[in-house]
């Protein structure tokens, strides 16, 4: 027998605040049969078929180091610099540009409470990327 990962745990400032961040960046809803609430102590998010959860547990310390785990997010329906465009507007911050001239590379960003995560290249550009750089 196998385990599989129910769902991902995120120590939060304000569960809430960073549920509702993290839907708009994912696309993600709340359950609504146990809809999220600025005075509740975890929120959970999901995809649309249920089958990715992410769950933000209140705790009353701050980020103090880098994460030891963190996403990696490939855009589905534009470029990584539109993504990162995007995520900026929504409120991220930059931790590090490790795009390359060539082509390749991702940037890493920081959520509202300070926790990395990466946006790499899109499906189409990661494609590119490969048929151009195999030619070589």
């Amino acid at each position: 027998m196998t385990s599989r990962i129910s769902h991902t745990s995120i120590d939060a400032r304000d569960a809430y605040a960073q549920s509702v961040w993290w839907a708009d960046v994912l696309g993600f809803t709340e359950d609504p049969d146990d809809p999220n609430a600025p005075d509740h102590d975890e929120c959970l998010i999901m995809s649309a078929d249920r089958s990715v959860q992410v769950l933000f547990i209140e705790v009353p310390e701050a980020k103090s180091v880098k994460n030891r785990i963190h996403f990696d997010l490939r855009p589905i329906d534009r470029t990584q610099a539109e993504e990162i465009e995007r995520v900026l507007a929504l409120g991220a911050t930059e931790v590090a540009d490790l795009r390359r001239p060539d082509g390749s590379g991702w940037m890493v960003l920081a959520d509202p409470e300070g926790n990395e995560f990466c946006i790499l290249l899109s499906d189409a550009e990661r494609e590119a990327y490969l048929a151009t750089h195999a030619a070589s």
